[in-house]
């Protein structure tokens, strides 16, 4: 009996962290190719795992009093329809992804968009919902250097102006929020609804300091201040107000992030691929960089095959359009279809046909528009 709930935990683990174990067996395969030595330092960027930390932390907190969760929820009140409620939630995720990043908005909006269908009686728009808040979290994160993990690291590690980075992602960003419109306008019915009135506890000044602490971490990624006063200030004042937070980081997602330097960073140094992957991201490197998320996920693409490219541009539109299409193109799609199995156990088929349709539906339209610019 306890040999089979050991068994299970541990099956639960690596459903759960699927993305960090791969991560940690390729840098594993590496390390038997590039023998650890004095380089392996230098592969890590210090700030971007800072950064990433500090914003998941505060993320935490602000949920822990659920002020993403009351402010979504002020938001779709305001709409009386299933159309406009389904493009609220869409637009929510979408910026939320631009400003707590891809998969932390996810895991904040995908439950209040399961309780209005549920509590409004329109459940046939869960898995085309989902999917919106998904493509707009993956899709909404591009804008901003903080919006999405890769982006933090190749903002960091090419030291783009930030104006720059923006100017970027603008095109793609405009675009995806018009076919978000265009589907939701489409495939959504404008049929009423109502959402039933809830309150929530107060929380004034704990809202007011975590908001500056968040700001705190936006200047630091903004490079205005030095990123080591974000990691005592940050991880001090939550010990004081709010310990569980520092718990529920995701952490994880940094091992992913540590293991992934480790197995890029081994891989430039081997001298076939160093060739091979120039060779290829001299050819196209937008459309290589956009077919490689979709076959190892858009973080890992992005750490990897900056070692073997200066063309940030390309980079950098690939693996933020490459985020959309198959369903581990990106870790918050796994998130969304972890999320929706969770309410509806038995059709995951059908949620994957219609993932599928929809990303890919995007993944052309915007790779082929940014390859014709």
């Amino acid at each position: 009996m306890e040999r089979t709930k050991k068994l299970d935990a541990l099956t639960r683990f690596a459903k759960k962290n699927a993305v960090m174990l791969i991560a940690f067996f390729a840098a594993l395969i590496t390390i038997f190719f590039v023998p650890v030595d004095k380089q392996y330092k230098d592969y890590f960027d210090y700030k971007t795992l800072t950064c990433l930390f500090c914003t998941l932390a505060i993320v935490c907190a602000l949920k822990n009093i659920r002020f993403f969760y009351k402010m979504a929820h002020k938001i779709v009140r305001m709409f009386k329809t299933a159309k406009l409620s389904v493009l609220a939630l869409t637009y929510i995720t979408f910026i939320g992804s631009m400003l707590i990043a891809n998969d932390m908005a996810l895991l904040t909006f995908l439950p209040l968009g399961y309780i209005v269908l549920t509590t409004t009686g329109k459940e046939k728009y869960m898995a085309f919902t989902f999917i919106m808040q998904n493509i707009a979290a993956n899709l909404g994160g591009m804008l901003t250097p903080f919006g999405n993990p890769q982006n933090l690291y190749l903002y960091t590690k090419f030291h783009i102006p930030t104006t720059e980075f923006m100017s970027i992602m603008v095109v793609p960003f405009a675009v995806s929020i018009a076919l978000m419109t265009l589907c939701c306008c489409v495939f959504v019915k404008s049929e009423p609804l109502e959402l039933a009135e809830e309150r929530f506890p107060s929380a004034p000044w704990k809202t007011a300091i975590y908001l500056l602490l968040f700001a705190l971490s936006i200047v630091i990624v903004f490079r205005v201040i030095p990123y080591w006063i974000g990691l005592i200030v940050i991880p001090a004042a939550l010990l004081v107000m709010d310990r569980s937070a520092l718990k529920k980081v995701d952490y994880p997602l940094l091992l992913t992030f540590v293991f992934f330097f480790i197995f890029s960073g081994n891989m430039a140094r081997i001298d076939g691929v160093r060739e091979l992957f120039s060779k290829l991201l001299q050819k196209n490197t937008l459309l290589f960089s956009a077919l490689s998320c979709q076959c190892i996920s858009n973080v890992p693409s992005a750490i990897l095959l900056s070692q073997f490219t200066t063309n940030y541009q390309d980079l950098l539109l690939g693996v933020n359009i490459g985020g959309v299409g198959t369903l581990i193109a990106s870790l918050a799609s796994l998130i969304t279809f972890r999320e929706y199995l969770k309410h509806n156990p038995g059709k995951g088929g059908y949620y994957v046909a219609v993932f599928s349709a929809f990303n890919f539906g995007f993944l052309i339209i915007l790779t082929a528009l940014m390859l014709v610019i």
